[in-house]
């Protein structure tokens, strides 16, 4: 429970797809001027990471990587398939995001029409591609944890968009100077909030290995005062009775 809570917060706040790694920033300053149209994207991208991060874990489970084949027989255990994972990967991609196309014109008309272009565009937003090769980059081990990692980056990528619009919108009544007006000042703005985004970077480590590597040191530290001292004057009182008894010998 707790390494999906980790990946959670870490996939939003960490690594987000714009504020950390700058992905999917085409539909991030084309689409976020009204909020509105900027949670109806950001909804079909987390819908669409959702889907597709589970499908190609899948997919590089039990096909794209080294000996993934084994379940068809031993004689295909040799095979290794992971040169199409950019193909297969998108297929998946702009598959779901035709479906999204077909759901969004049903029922809402007006977010389709808003969003033009970059609804469907969804299908090469680098985001939504770069979440499957993450995925697959970072080995994670279940299909829960692929589906949290998929919910969870198209959370952060939605929460950025969002930042940004209610941003836009407020910004038209301030007096901006007229070089900066429109994407100047857009991201000049995305650049302090990734800034911002940066400062999570220690938020779930919390300095912990430190603190040990600390503790372990400060603990060394004393034995060397403390310790090797005592030794010392254990060694020097033993060699000075041993010089007490050889003389008393001699004496006698």
């Amino acid at each position: 429970m707790l390494e999906h809570v980790e990946l959670f917060f870490k996939s939003i706040f960490i690594d987000n797809m714009v504020f950390a790694v700058f992905l999917g920033m085409c539909s991030y300053l084309a689409v976020s001027k009204k909020v509105a149209t900027a949670v109806g994207l950001g909804a079909a991208v987390i819908f669409v990471l959702a889907v597709t991060v589970p499908l190609n874990w899948l997919l590089d489970k039990y096909l794209l990587q080294d000996g993934a084949l084994v379940w068809l027989g031993p004689e295909y255990a040799e095979y290794n398939l992971s040169f199409l994972s950019f193909i297969l990967f998108i297929a998946t991609i702009a598959t779901m995001v035709q479906l999204v196309e077909i759901v969004v014109e049903k029922f809402s008309p007006s977010l389709y029409n808003s969003l033009g272009i970059f609804l469907p565009l969804i299908a090469v937003n680098c985001a939504i591609l770069g979440g499957s090769l993450f995925m697959q980059a970072r080995e994670i081990e279940t299909l829960g944890l692929a589906f949290n990692y998929g919910v969870s980056s198209g959370i952060g990528w939605f929460l950025a968009i969002l930042a940004i619009a209610a941003i836009r919108e407020k910004i038209r009544y301030s007096n901006v100077p007229a070089p900066l007006r429109g994407l100047g000042i857009t991201f000049i703005i995305t650049g302090l909030m990734g800034i911002g985004f940066q400062s999570f970077g220690g938020m779930l480590t919390g300095g912990g290995e430190e603190a040990e590597e600390a503790d372990q040191q400060v603990n060394k530290v004393q034995q060397l005062e403390v310790v090797e001292p005592k030794e010392e004057i254990v060694e020097k009182k033993t060699e000075v009775d041993e010089k007490v008894i050889s003389y008393n010998d001699v004496k006698k």
